[in-house]
């Protein structure tokens, strides 16, 4: 059974070394950082088996504008987990974990892109999502309501992190 915890700067090259392991590129380990540098990480929680991390998940902040308001919002991403670790739940206590962190820090909000299959079973709806400009947007482009905040009525925009714009050109 995986311990999560919030990670801290020692975490950082365990981290670093699980995410050059289950990406293609080294994207989201910059992105990752950067957004470490930019200070627009308002969230990192990793899973920890044996003393080993065994996953990790991140949440950074959005500016997100809707009915011409600020909306506490974040992107949910990268989402890591360790081949040998896959298929044991540790993804799922991941963005578990994370959702419940953000909903007592009283974010609105949270988007994500991903499998809509994956995501769904949190909560995570592309309806949530339509109507908000963003480069991402399409059916893999979802979110999910936090909290009881205003009814949101007309969407407006959902501007990722800076750091999120170095990784699209690297796609």
């Amino acid at each position: 059974m995986s311990v999560i915890r919030a990670a801290t700067g020692a975490d950082a090259p365990a981290v670093d070394a699980l995410l050059r392991s289950c990406f293609l590129r080294d994207a989201e380990v910059r992105l990752v950082q950067q957004l470490a540098i930019d200070g627009d990480l308002v969230l990192v929680l990793i899973a920890e088996e044996d003393g080993a991390i065994a996953g990790m998940i991140a949440a950074s902040r959005m500016q997100v504008t809707a009915d011409t308001r600020e909306v506490a919002a974040v992107a949910l991403a990268p989402l890591a987990v360790a081949r040998a670790a896959r298929g044991q739940g540790v993804g799922e206590a991941l963005v578990a974990a994370a959702i419940a962190h953000l909903r007592s820090a009283g974010v609105e909000l949270a988007f994500v892109l991903g499998d809509p299959g994956y995501y769904g079973r949190f909560g995570f709806e592309a309806a949530t999502a339509r109507g908000f400009d963003s480069p991402y947007a399409g059916d893999n482009f979802m979110g999910i309501r936090l909290n009881d905040g205003p009814c949101i009525h007309a969407p407006g925009t959902a501007a990722h992190a800076r750091a999120f714009a170095a990784l699209g050109e690297d796609a």
